[in-house]
């Protein structure tokens, strides 16, 4: 795990080395300070001349100037690795992510990436920081203190060999208790964000339905959760400080009564008021660097949990990986299913599609018709290689798609989706998603065919007219017909329509069509459609059911020969029209 996180801190190395270093150097001035105090005492209190004090003020002052810049260097070169381990994380994170398939997006929750590469990533940024500065800090400080203790205090400085002990078997409870604790309310974090995201994204359903009170009730019970265990977690963790003020009292105790009892027994003889002073100075400096190692394992116990969850995205390997030596080019549009079975997980006891054989000659259009539930789309995610087939073989262009370079497949096979997502940006901005080098001639002529044209003339700014987050500014249909237009403009060998112009009327939906057949007849057109209207044209029309290919043929030999179709076509136009 260590080494995993590791990996990303990169160009800040150096800013992650010579922090340590500068802190180690901070604390040899700040140790050696009490020592000349000692001395300048003891010189005081023999009498000495003034200008010695004058000498030994000048050492400490240096020393304390030296400590200073030491310091503040170190804060500030932490601080710039910290951040830029925080920074790289989340780059590291999302370059994963781009890499997944289909298959290890489904592992992961969407809320749970989201709180993983900021929630996650911070409380680690902070460890990190804590880890090479204060933890570098603290130890050294306990044990050159230490070592000082004994050379100034003798057997007394065994108080602190007793206490440290008893300190770490109290902190070793504590992180057997919490992290149990901090696995639990990170998982419910994830949920706690799902049901934002869920109630963001739905929040006209949820206005249209006057559900607000109940969406509230729902919140604060989940942070209510969250609230819950975080608590118990920071009460355990909270123990430190009792504990801690504890042992420092003690020690306080112990070396101030056993210390006065020393100097006025001994006259001075076994323990002098120089050392004296130095022991107590030494004992606050082991002190605080207990109190800050207990800060640290608080921080760092909370991190490993995060660190856990961000080195899970990190080594994700995709179940989708690019053959030894790809093809990188598709020959043509054609496309074969031989034998081919599916299932989404290994896990899944039922096949979403079973012996499936099928095949579509370049230039052809294809409607794909059938119930909800009928693995429609999974048929035709199977071409791009979304997902990998769990038997048989798909081939596009005669060539098996597991053969291809993927980005080569992907960028020949254009799919577009009855939920496409359009992004924040002007309308060329979308447009040139699928040709980055698009002309606006181009840019045109794509949204003809799609019928975009039409009303992207009629926005005062025209294709310069800014689109909101996920088109919260145009209607379903004008959506649909961009990203129609989008996908066009990638010039495939291979379009398919997943009941994409569903928000469109029936004559948009005809005019479309007609277009695509007129204007780039060599690509094979798949439709996947509700309505029959929408594949009554098609040169072969697929009619699947739980799974299975029930029936090919044109429309009016499964008008004539299959029971299913004839079903769905006669339910719509009894409907009076061409419904979903």
């Amino acid at each position: 795990m260590v080494k995993e996180i590791a990996k990303s801190i990169r160009e800040y190395k150096r800013s992650a080395i010579a922090t340590p270093i500068l802190v180690s150097m901070e604390v040899v001035m700040e140790c050696i300070i009490p020592f000349v105090i000692a001395k300048l005492v003891n010189q005081v209190k023999n009498g000495c001349e003034m200008s010695l004090v004058l000498k030994y003020g000048l050492l400490l002052i240096l020393m304390a100037v030296l400590s200073l810049t030491f310091g503040s260097l170190a804060g500030l070169i932490c601080a710039t690795a910290s951040s830029g381990l925080g920074k790289n994380l989340r780059k590291d994170m999302f370059s994963s992510i781009q890499r997944y398939s289909f298959e290890n997006i489904d592992k992961f929750l969407t809320s749970s990436l989201v709180t993983r590469m900021t929630t996650d990533v911070t409380n680690v940024q902070n460890a990190f920081m804590m880890i090479i500065r204060t933890a570098i800090r603290a130890p050294l400080m306990l044990v050159f203190a230490l070592i000082m203790a004994f050379v100034m205090g003798g057997r007394m400085a065994f108080i602190f060999l007793i206490v440290i002990p008893i300190l770490g078997v109290g902190l070793g409870i504590v992180i057997y208790k919490t992290m149990p604790l901090f696995q639990k309310v990170f998982k419910k974090y994830d949920n706690l964000n799902a049901s934002i995201q869920e109630n963001i994204k739905a929040m006209r359903v949820v206005k249209s339905f006057v559900r607000e009170d109940f969406e509230q009730e729902k919140f604060d019970r989940a942070a209510g959760d969250v609230c819950a265990d975080f608590t118990k977690a920071e009460r355990i963790l909270a123990l430190n400080n009792p504990m801690m003020q504890f042992c420092i009292y003690t020690v306080m105790v112990f070396v101030l009564s056993f210390g006065s009892y020393t100097i006025i027994t001994t006259k001075g003889m076994a323990l002098d008021v120089g050392q004296f002073s130095a022991l107590l100075t030494y004992s606050f400096m082991m002190l605080n660097s207990l109190m800050m190692c207990s800060m640290i394992f608080a921080m760092v116990v909370m991190a490993m949990e995060s660190a856990k969850r961000i080195v899970e995205v990190l080594t994700e390997t995709s179940t989708l990986q690019n053959p030894e030596d790809p093809i990188k080019e598709v020959p043509d549009g054609s496309i074969f299913f031989e034998n081919v079975s599916f299932k989404y997980s290994t896990e899944a006891k039922n096949m979403a599609l079973s012996n499936i054989n099928l095949e579509i000659h370049s230039g052809e259009t294809i409607g794909i018709i059938g119930g909800t539930g009928s693995s429609k789309s999974s048929l035709i995610q199977l071409i791009s290689r979304l997902y990998d087939v769990t038997e048989g073989t798909v081939k596009v262009g005669g060539i098996d798609v597991r053969r291809y370079d993927l980005d080569t497949l992907r960028n020949q096979v254009a799919v577009v989706l009855q939920k496409n997502v359009l992004f924040s940006g002007t309308i060329k901005d979308n447009l040139r998603w699928g040709d980055k080098d698009a002309t606006e001639e181009e840019m045109v002529r794509a949204c003809q065919m799609a019928c975009a044209d039409e009303f992207i003339s009629q926005f005062p700014e025209g294709y310069d007219t800014y689109i909101e987050q996920g088109g919260a500014n145009v209607s379903g249909g004008q959506k649909q017909r961009l990203c129609i237009a989008r996908a066009l403009l990638k010039k495939p060998k291979i379009l398919i329509l997943d009941d994409s112009t569903s928000a469109v009327d029936t004559k948009t939906d005809m005019k479309i069509r007609k277009a695509l057949k007129q204007y780039i007849p060599k690509t094979t057109k798949i439709i996947i459609a509700q309505r029959t209207a929408s594949v009554e044209d098609a040169d072969r029309i697929i009619v699947m059911d739980g799974g299975t290919i029930h029936a090919v043929g044109t429309h009016k030999e499964l008008m004539k020969n299959n029971e299913i179709y004839r079903e769905i076509y006669i339910s719509q136009n009894k409907a009076g029209g061409q419904n979903e």
